[in-house]
């Protein structure tokens, strides 16, 4: 049974949230108090996370921020914000998704839903790709994908965190944490690399996916369309 935190200080949404994850089968855990999350995230390792932005004592983003120290769990964050601009900063931040207030339980769950299926792969996705961090060595389908200690970085990095959004800074900081010269474009440099590689061995270029604005993260559906 999949475990998720609600994060909603207004308690007559929370209440309707909660009672739409249960009726759908899921354990639920609502914390009101943004001052209270990270801690109970690190000792719950919930397997999704709903979360409002307007929050007492600590807001939705600086939770998240610091949740993605240590944790890659889904998170969906909800507000009464609608511009494009918040929803990317969301994104930017570690958000797998972004609902804005008024919303429908009823959808909210289908999203959850939707997002655990991305991060958790079937088996036999899972055996179709295989990254060997000891060798250095990517093969797809028993195929080799010759990569660059860059681009195996890279591609590690997407894959070991399926469907979760990776800014060019976040990639840039994790292959290259002293880059104070380097531009975050030399990122997408690497990535249309990746993916002419990865369409050189007949596979989608989209398995690298790209959401605008934000970055790109790993997409295993897209090589499940191609297999199936």
């Amino acid at each position: 049974m999949h475990h998720i935190l609600i994060v909603e200080d207004d308690f007559d949404i929370a209440e309707q949230v909660v009672l739409f994850f249960k009726a759908s089968g899921f354990q639920t855990t609502h914390i009101a108090d943004g001052a209270k999350v990270v801690p109970w995230v690190k000792d719950n390792h919930p397997d999704a996370i709903v979360m409002d932005i307007m929050l007492p004592n600590q807001d939705g983003v600086e939770c998240m921020k610091q949740i993605r120290q240590f944790s890659m769990v889904p998170i969906v964050m909800v507000t009464a914000k609608v511009t494009e601009a918040d929803r990317l900063k969301g994104l930017e931040f570690g958000a797998d998704d972004y609902v804005c207030k008024p919303f429908s339980a009823a959808e909210l769950v289908m999203r959850i839903k939707a997002i655990l299926r991305r991060c958790t792969p079937t088996l036999e996705t899972q055996q179709k790709v295989v990254v060997d961090e000891s060798q250095l060595t990517v093969t797809i389908c028993n195929k080799s994908l010759s990569l660059t200690k860059v681009e195996f970085d890279i591609f590690a990095l997407l894959f070991n965190s399926p469907s979760r959004v990776f800014s060019r800074q976040q990639i840039l900081d994790f292959i290259q944490p002293d880059n104070f010269d380097i531009s975050d474009r030399v990122i997408d440099s690497h990535i249309k690399n990746i993916r002419k590689k990865v369409k050189q061995l007949g596979f989608s270029a989209k398995l690298i996916g790209s959401v605008y604005g934000a970055g790109y993260r790993y997409d295993a559906q897209q090589l499940e369309d191609d297999t199936n």
